[in-house]
């Protein structure tokens, strides 16, 4: 089988970074070949020159055989190649098959002819097994509906070589196994998949071949079916990486976050919350689990001022924080990593350093009499860059908009865990993160309940459920089904319970 896309001898630079640095990429035709890779190796950038949304120094690109030159993303869609970006490029008010065939539109006349176009749409959905509905509002859907609307984008313009750029940071288990099975499809009917991604996992499902990157640089290309994810952890890390979160027996003391009854509505206005109550204790990690959509979010967001309680009481140590604005909350201790680190976790348009003082940035050393020391910002900022190991071209200097997700992810935990907050609510804390950060902040996590922290971590991971938490509990529609010990249970009884078919009363019925 011949190289549908060669990439020979790639250089790639950037202010201060050089982040490809004389990489080849060869892809078999008709294979799923995966790009692994830490945050920052440079997986994106390598791909972002194959779609022409960036120009190499050096090197040079076939495809089919045939030497090529990308100058725009045009020139790759007319060569056959779409990619999929990681944070979508839709817009919202708009409806499915609108977002499909923008910039491609088909006429009557002077018309836009709508019902060919949603036939069109409609009969590759079939094809490729993508079940959404054309006329449907982006805004409407789900994130993983709008993912198959990428995918559609690329498929409406004859695209044989599908990028497909970390495609599972946003989706649910569920979404996820179905995705997994659209890109199997697509490559039997003869399309070509390059998947970026750092989930081994995934790369074992569905790769055939995996080339490895580091710093910028090929480490390699194997085979997956004869390579385990503990030699592709190790060629992509560069070291030996622990796949489980090495922890002592918690030591839980006083009741540091106790909620009760509390009841607070979704988007749609309905109750997203229901009579929910719950207690973490100092010295310990409560995991809290369930399928997407079932009240994880509205509880996280009522318990730090995102969102409004209808009823019941929130506490935080002795003090009713139920209506306190988000700031005395965080001032009495409270710490949070958001589930979206773009709404919530950053100021996209300020620079790193003013992003890691966002809470104290008032409080000294970074300001005196209201003044504030760019000093003292920037010296903390190289500080936990180093310590969190956060790449960004321009370090302490870089708009957060310009950095990868995974290390404005990695930004967002260093601010939180240096605060090391009484209590802290962490949502989705290693999303989009490569498997020797996810590492580095497990033990991180695991080190502030040991100081006697009080921690709240929901995630949507199971394994990460199940390795990192003392006690696990589990929501459906909005309410606790069930607390369990995490060393006491499995996956099969997690599940029974995340599906409502199975209920667990803790002991003496407190949560």
């Amino acid at each position: 089988m011949g190289y549908i896309i060669e990439m020979l001898n790639i250089t790639k630079d950037f202010p201060g970074i050089r982040a490809n640095d004389n990489v080849t990429l060869q892809v078999e035709e008709r294979s799923i070949h995966a790009l692994l890779g830490e945050n920052g190796a440079g997986k994106s950038t390598l791909m972002s020159i194959l779609f022409g949304l960036y120009k190499a120094e050096q090197g040079s690109i076939r495809i089919r055989g045939k030497e090529v030159s990308i100058e725009d993303p045009n020139v790759a869609t007319s060569l056959g190649i779409g990619m999929v970006h990681q944070h979508f490029k839709l817009v919202q008010n708009f409806t499915v098959t609108e977002n499909i065939v923008l910039g491609s539109e088909p006429r009557k006349g002077i018309l836009l002819d709508t019902r060919s176009a949603e036939k069109k749409v409609e009969s590759i959905s079939k094809l490729y097994g993508l079940a959404v509905d054309p006329r449907a509002k982006i805004e409407d859907i789900s994130v993983g509906m709008q993912q198959r609307v990428e995918i559609l984008k690329m498929l409406y313009r004859d695209a044989e070589i599908l990028i497909f750029d970390e495609p599972t940071a946003v989706l649910t288990p569920q979404e996820i196994h179905e995705l997994m099975q659209i890109m199997r499809r697509l490559v039997e009917e003869g399309k070509t998949i390059v998947l970026i991604t750092h989930k081994l996992k995934e790369i074992k499902a569905v790769a055939d071949r995996c080339t490895v990157l580091r710093r910028g640089r090929c480490v390699g290309t194997v085979p997956v079916a004869s390579t385990t994810e503990e030699q592709m952890a190790e060629m992509m890390v560069g070291r030996e990486v622990n796949f489980h979160v090495e922890k002592g027996a918690a030591a839980p003391k006083d009741v540091l976050l106790r909620i009760r009854d509390l009841d607070v509505k979704n988007s749609k206005g309905l109750l997203g919350v229901k009579k929910l109550s719950l207690e973490v204790r100092a010295g310990e990690i409560l995991g809290l689990c369930g399928i997407d959509g079932n009240g994880q979010t509205e509880l996280i967001q009522a318990i730090t001022g995102l969102a409004k309680a209808e009823s019941g009481h929130i506490f935080l140590r002795e003090k009713e924080i139920t209506n306190l604005p988000i700031r005395e909350r965080l001032d009495l201790g409270l710490g949070h990593i958001p589930e979206d680190r773009h709404r919530h976790g950053l100021v996209l348009d300020f620079n790193l350093d003013e992003n890691l003082v966002l809470h104290n940035y008032m409080q000294r050393p970074f300001a005196s009499w209201g003044v504030l020391n760019k000093k003292a910002i920037k010296d903390n900022a190289a500080r936990l860059i180093e310590e969190f190991d956060v790449r960004s071209g321009q370090g302490a200097a870089t708009p957060a908009r310009s950095m990868s997700g995974g290390n404005q992810q990695k930004a967002i935990v260093a601010r939180e865990i240096d605060r090391s907050p009484d209590v802290f609510i962490v949502a989705q804390p290693t999303r989009g993160l490569d498997v020797g950060a996810i590492e580095y902040i497990h033990k991180r996590i695991v080190a502030e309940r040991d100081k006697g922290k009080a921690i709240l971590l929901a995630s949507l991971e199971l394994d990460e459920i199940m390795d990192v938490s003392d006690r696990i509990a589990v929501i459906h529609e909005g309410e606790i089904v069930g607390i369990v010990q995490a060393a006491q249970t499995d996956e099969n009884e997690l599940g029974l319970m995340m599906s409502g078919s199975l209920r667990k009363t803790p002991k003496g019925g407190q949560a």
